[in-house]
Parts: C-alpha cells; sequence; structure tokens
C-alpha cells in the first residue's frame, strides 16, 4: 500500500511535571530524566522530522519548559520552516520566559486549565496552579503570540461547560478544546470517578452548542467527543500510521500518544533507527495501517472508512488484544465491556450530576514523579 507522508510530530521531551492530573494519559510508567534524549538526539530529530516532510511540531510533555534546552530547540525547528506549537501547564512560568519562548520563534502556546474557579482547579490538578495560568495566560497575549487553551472534561467540570468557556474567553483565547476525558493511562485507572452520567453529558453538549452560537466569531472552539457513550468509535488519529508520530522522552517512535500502552507491541527508538525507516518500514507502524489487518466485525463493515476499526490502544486496554474491533462500537464482541461499566457508573447512588464533585478525591490514583 501507498505510505503516506506525516503532517505532524508530537515530541513529548519531558514526563516530569509540576500537575498530578489524574485523567492523564501519559503512561503509568513514566520515563525518568535520566532516560530523556539530549538536546542533540532532539534536533536530530526534527531534522529528520523536516527531510520526510512533517510541518508541526508539537512540543509537550510532562511540562516541557523543565527542559532548558526548549528555546534551543524551537530556535533549530522555525530555522527547518516547523510550525511550532508548545504545550504548557503554565506552572512556574514567567513573563521572561515567555518573551525568550516568542523571540526563539514559538508559533502558539497551548495552556492547559482545570475548572473556572481557583478551588476545583487546583483541586483537578493536585497542585495551586490556577492563579500561574492566569497570568500566563496574560502573559502569551502580551507577547503578540496566539492563545491556545485545553480543558478535559470529566465528572467533576463538566456541568461548569459555560463558565469554562466564558473565563478562557475573559483570558483572550483564540482556540479552545474541550477534550471529554480519552481513558489511557491514569485516566484509565481513575475512570470510576472520571466518567460523566448521560444526563451531565447531554446539559454539556447543549451548553457547547449554546457557547458554539454565542462566541463563534470570537473563538475557534472544539468538542472532542466522548466515546464511551457513542455508537461507534472514534477514528484512530486518522488511521494508524497516518497522519503523525509521538517521539518519547527516551526516544521510542509511536503511531500515537497512547501506543506505548500496548505491551504486547515492541516500537523502534530514534537512537537506533531513523524516523523515516520508522514510519515507512517498522513492524509497529505497518501494523494496523490500511485496512487489511481487520477481521469480523470491521472487515465488511460500513463503517470501516470512516473510524478505521476504532482506537487500538483502547481495544488492547479493554480486551488485550490490540487487532479487536475498539468495545466502543455496537457491533464488537466485547461491546459489554464499555456499556456494562456506563450502565453500572449510571446506576450507583450517588453516581448523579447534582452530588459534589470533590467528595471522591481522595479516593483517586495519581501519578508519581
Amino acid at each position: 500500500m501507498e505510505i503516506s507522508i506525516p503532517y505532524a510530530l508530537t515530541a513529548e521531551l519531558t514526563h516530569r511535571c509540576p500537575l498530578h492530573c489524574v485523567y492523564c494519559s501519559n503512561p503509568i510508567e513514566l520515563q525518568k530524566r535520566e532516560h530523556e534524549l539530549t538536546t542533540r538526539e532532539w534536533i536530530n530529530v526534527l531534522e529528520e522530522a523536516s527531510d520526510m516532510g512533517i510541518v508541526q511540531v508539537h512540543l509537550t510533555g510532562g511540562e516541557p519548559l523543565l527542559r532548558p534546552d526548549v528555546n534551543q530547540l524551537i530556535e533549530r525547528a522555525r530555522e527547518l520552516g516547523l510550525f511550532v506549537n508548545l504545550i504548557t501547564s503554565g506552572v512556574g512560568v514567567t513573563m521572561n520566559r515567555i518573551r525568550q519562548l516568542a523571540r526563539a520563534g514559538i508559533d502558539s502556546i497551548q495552556l492547559s486549565m482545570q475548572a473556572p474557579s481557583a478551588d476545583l482547579a487546583d483541586s483537578i490538578a493536585g497542585s495551586n496552579a490556577h492563579e500561574f495560568k492566569k497570568r500566563t495566560a496574560k502573559w502569551i497575549r502580551a507577547a503578540g503570540l496566539p492563545l491556545h487553551m485545553n480543558v478535559v472534561l470529566h465528572r467533576q467540570n463538566i456541568h461548569l461547560v459555560e463558565d469554562i468557556i466564558e473565563l478562557c474567553v475573559s483570558w483572550g483565547v483564540e482556540r479552545l478544546e474541550l477534550a471529554n476525558t480519552q481513558y489511557y493511562g491514569w485516566a484509565l485507572v481513575n475512570r470510576q470517578h472520571l466518567l460523566p452520567t448521560r444526563e451531565q453529558l447531554a446539559d454539556a453538549e447543549k451548553a457547547y452548542v449554546r457557547a458554539k452560537e454565542r462566541f463563534d466569531n470570537k473563538i475557534e472552539l472544539i468538542w472532542v467527543i466522548p466515546d464511551y457513550y457513542e455508537e461507534f468509535p472514534k477514528p484512530c488519529m486518522g488511521g494508524w500510521g497516518e497522519i503523525s508520530m509521538t517521539v518519547t522522552p527516551d526516544g521510542k517512535v509511536l503511531p500515537c500518544t497512547a501506543a506505548s500502552g500496548i505491551q504486547t507491541m515492541t516500537f523502534e527508538t530514534v537512537k537506533e533507527k531513523s524516523l523515516k525507516w520508522i514510519w515507512e518500514d517498522s513492524a509497529s507502524f505497518r501494523a494496523y495501517r490500511g485496512l487489511d489487518w481487520m477481521t469480523e466485525p470491521c472487515r465488511n463493515c460500513e463503517h470501516r472508512f470512516r473510524d478505521f476499526g476504532g482506537c487500538r490502544c483502547q481495544a488492547y486496554l479493554l480486551t488485550g488484544d490490540s487487532s479487536q474491533a475498539d468495545p466502543v462500537c455496537k457491533f464488537s464482541p466485547h461491546h459489554h465491556l464499555v456499556t456494562d461499566f456506563v450502565a453500572s457508573m449510571n446506576e450507583k447512588d450517588g453516581y448523579r450530576s447534582d452530588s459534589d464533585p470533590n467528595r471522591l478525591l481522595p479516593s483517586y490514583s495519581y501519578r508519581s514523579r
């Protein structure tokens, strides 16, 4: 089959992070600082990415600004003609650091936010971070940079969608992604406390539509679907190994950010192979490319051209086999793994949209440093 040219590279510079978000999709086993790629190795990755035709690079983590060489990496990426976006928690950021990023040539900065009030936001993040974020948003705008923001929605904050949007607009956001929790990594561990009720989700979608109408000319507003309540799964990143790749802090190359959770697969590293070879020839990238790998019910399903069999990572995490149909799909023989869980959560005493969102905080499992 013909192999497309990748469009974007996600560079996970580090797994170190000042936050302890219980919905974090990073792997349970985080990479330690001593295993991170060096500056020279990251520059090699950027140069190879440019040679392949990649046009966007997203610097993320953990918290990428914990790396002292971020400015150097941005400068080299811009020299190569790459569009550079940096994703940050905003914690510990100073006005001078934002100015340095601007001088280095950063194209945009995406700031995470947890909730519209400091008390709830800080309890979700496991850190006193909200005021840092507010100041960081102000400094990003003052530096003349476009402010993008991301809010992960779950049972603790989904009832506050309109308040969240209004606050982000007041901070000067140009693009806001409302990302319903995807259950990988720590989010899967904590999903019994994160999954919203059907009532909450329905109300939130209505709030999103109202906000879309209200702020349509001011900001770009994105709604990431909550697939546990859908009949069909979300597409697998436009198809496994089709449009983007992720490089982890220690140099592993993944078809998507969550793929390291598939423990039955081996992923090549940039320390041993070129980025181009990994994209075109590695067994991991070729495994679920196209449609030939599919078995029933996906092989002859009319939806296969839209959802590509769903998420390979979710299939593995729920069934132990990444070649299975995504259990979110109503045609999957494992669909009950999703529907039974959703039903059990919606039937639980106290599991209501009007319950105290902080009540279950002590029982969360938190990522460690």
